[in-house]
């Protein structure tokens, strides 16, 4: 393979120009629905589909463009925890530098942590990391042969064509002629209940990415949250008046979203005890290979084998806790007397170092056994804020004028935490692809950080638009758009409110305690699947299934349900993998087209100061609007995968 192309100016330039639509497309699509998707093989394609015009290009350069895209997309996962800090009226946006420098510092540091890690948990591992490998399967397709080309010029088109219908649809529905939400909520004597369906595309695209097992977890928490608990809630607390709508949702709001927080932390606790024993080994493997090089035998190493020196590394690392103190000192300066705050500043510096070691580690983990999209990043941003947060109590003891500060600089520590652990779940990813073609690792661990300062360029100007686009649930100092529908964020209000009720020792420990016990109960039975054989039911995907409102978690699972039929039709075809590589994309398309249409009507709102800028209809075409909504939206997902398919067909077998 050809190899003297590798991490060059034009690959780099390419990779931050895709990093602006995935990165504004992960930011949008995890505030509304607090999921996130890897942008590894979408990125991969366009790259092929843009470097096959040079002749001097390589696989290993295309993987380098990947490289940078996916690394910046994957460090939008900040905004689990950052717009907290809106919600609590701490910030009244997102201040540039600030939110900058937070990102940028923790993705170079989770940076920094995944290098050591690289060795034992790729090369000596047999950890899948099943994302990493199907972006190396499709770069090394469509530089191998004729039909890899062909496959990639239709996967382009296969994401743009997604891309394209799923901003028009958008868009449609932006004009209230089509509905963009169906709810259908009843009272059955005292209890009430229900469920609400998004119509939306992307969405759909995120269920058929995640797959079917992850989708039918995330449909038995539908289930328990709106077939059990909040029927049993509102039957034992009837409400007098009101719709059944509004009485369901403010059950869900108040009282099940607990619960589901509680299911989310013993999952979470879980997945990170059955993983200690591997990532231990994993350490031990990753202090071995530094030892060698510390012998001066890395010249022996193999090309693939050769990574940024470890004591460059470790230099790096203590470097980033300089400015990281700074950064901490500024944001509490002249809120926090300085006998409060410079050891508070000291302890979260220390809690950083390793917490941030811990994650790193298990987040590689966790992404080589079920993907970076599947790994439960939220529940180790849930487990790092209780953390800090108790700290923070210990501070703020005796002085209850020091709770709100020390709140916000709780959300801001673990902002850090989040950046470190969500990269370290890309990085390994990549560093697999890398692995697969050939590729450097120092180069590529050169262009994640790369990828990183883009990423964290990009991120805050997208947030801060989308907040006085359409503004956040809780968050009442957003001066918005008359009839703006406020982005959910539910990560960060999840995340926001465990925070403020340890420090305002307030937290209903009850519905968490019983949320708990149904995340034990959900473990047992997943464990049981697993031993016989029958299955799996992943329980933070059950967690997330009662946490967040079924309006965007019911369009997730026919998305899951919608890609395990289109994959089950190419059975015994012979372009069946190209079909499901091409469903990927289509896919992938679906959310981005969505999502930068949401941004851009957050700036046409913004603009115009109207929540509905594009309406042409008022309430009273409602009826018209669900009839017509409904039938374009089934018309639509089902001519796409069925054009897929006739598209896979159609390219030549190698």
């Amino acid at each position: 393979m050809k190899t003297s192309h590798e991490l060059t100016l034009r690959g780099v330039i390419i990779g931050a120009v895709i990093t602006l639509f995935f990165t504004a497309a992960n930011v949008y699509l995890g505030l509304k629905v607090g999921l996130t998707f890897a942008s590894s093989i979408p990125a991969a394609v366009i790259s092929m589909a843009i470097l096959r015009w040079f002749k001097d290009s390589s696989v290993q350069e295309n993987n380098i463009v990947q490289t940078v895209a996916s690394s910046a997309g994957t460090l939008s996962s900040i905004i689990f925890v950052l717009p907290g800090l809106v919600m609590i009226g701490w910030w009244t946006g997102f201040p540039f530098w600030e939110s900058f420098s937070v990102a940028a510092l923790g993705g170079i540091l989770g940076v920094m942590y995944t290098i050591p890690l690289r060795r034992a948990l790729v090369t000596n591992s047999d950890l899948p990391y099943p994302e990493g490998v199907a972006a190396a399967e499709v770069l090394r397709v469509g530089a191998s042969s004729k039909s890899g080309a062909a496959e990639g010029a239709a996967g382009l088109v296969a994401i743009i064509a997604g891309a394209i219908a799923s901003a028009a649809f958008a868009a449609v529905v932006a004009t209230r002629v089509f509905i963009g939400e169906f709810d259908a909520y009843r009272r059955f004597g005292h209890a009430t209940t229900g469920i609400g369906i998004s119509l939306s595309l992307a969405l759909v695209g995120a269920g058929h990415l995640i797959g079917l097992s992850v989708g039918l977890a995330i449909l038995a928490g539908i289930v328990i949250a709106w077939g059990v608990l909040v029927p049993i809630l509102t039957a034992i607390h009837p409400a007098v008046g009101g719709a059944p709508i509004d009485v369901a949702m403010a059950t869900w709001s108040h009282d099940v979203r607990f619960i589901g927080a509680g299911a989310i932390g013993v999952a979470a606790i879980w997945t990170l005890l059955k993983l200690l024993a591997p990532v231990i080994e994993g350490l031990r493997g990753a202090l071995a290979a530094a030892r060698t090089r510390s012998e001066g035998r890395a010249h022996e190493l193999a090309q693939t084998e050769r990574d940024i020196p470890i004591g460059i590394v470790a230099g790096v690392s203590a470097a980033l806790l300089i400015p990281l103190a700074i950064l901490l000192f500024a944001f509490v300066h002249g809120v926090l007397p300085p006998a409060v705050a410079i050891p508070l500043i000291l302890v979260s510096i220390v809690y950083i170092t390793i917490v941030g070691l811990f994650v790193a580690a298990i987040c590689g983990s966790m992404a080589g056994l079920i993907g970076s999209s599947n790994s439960p990043v939220s529940g180790l941003a849930i487990l790092a804020v209780l953390g800090i947060a108790l700290v923070a109590v210990v501070f703020a003891h005796g002085h209850p004028e020091l709770t709100q500060p020390l709140l916000a600089f709780a959300l801001f520590v673990t902002t850090v935490v989040i950046a470190v652990a969500t990269i370290a779940n890309d990085n390994l990813q990549d560093l697999t692809t890398g692995q697969l073609v050939d590729a450097t690792p120092w180069k590529q661990q050169v262009a994640l950080v790369i990828g990183v300062i883009v990423g964290a360029a990009v991120i805050p100007p997208i947030l801060d638009l989308l907040a006085r686009g359409y503004g956040f649930m809780g968050a009442a100092n957003l001066h918005v758009a008359p009839g703006s529908h406020p982005l959910p964020a539910p990560q960060a209000m999840l995340i926001t409110a465990l925070a403020k009720g340890v420090l305002g020792g307030n937290l209903d420990w009850s519905l968490i305690g019983i949320g708990g016990v149904i995340g034990a109960a959900i473990v047992a039975v997943d464990e049981v699947l697993r031993a016989t054989g029958r299955g799996k039911l992943p329980p933070l995907a059950v967690g997330l299934g009662i946490y967040l409102p079924s309006s965007t978690t019911a369009p997730v699972v026919i998305g899951a349900c919608l890609g395990y039929w289109y994959e089950r039709r190419l059975r015994g075809e012979t372009f069946a993998d190209i079909g499901k590589r091409l469903g990927v994309l289509l896919a992938s398309g679906l959310i981005v087209g969505e999502s930068l249409f949401g941004v851009l009507l957050a700036g046409v709102i913004v603009a115009s100061n109207r929540g509905t800028p594009f309406a042409l209809v008022g309430d009273g075409f409602a009826g018209p609007a669900e009839i017509l909504g409904t039938l374009a939206f089934i018309v639509t997902v089902g001519g796409l995968y069925a054009w897929m398919r006739r598209l896979a067909r159609g390219i030549p077998e190698a």
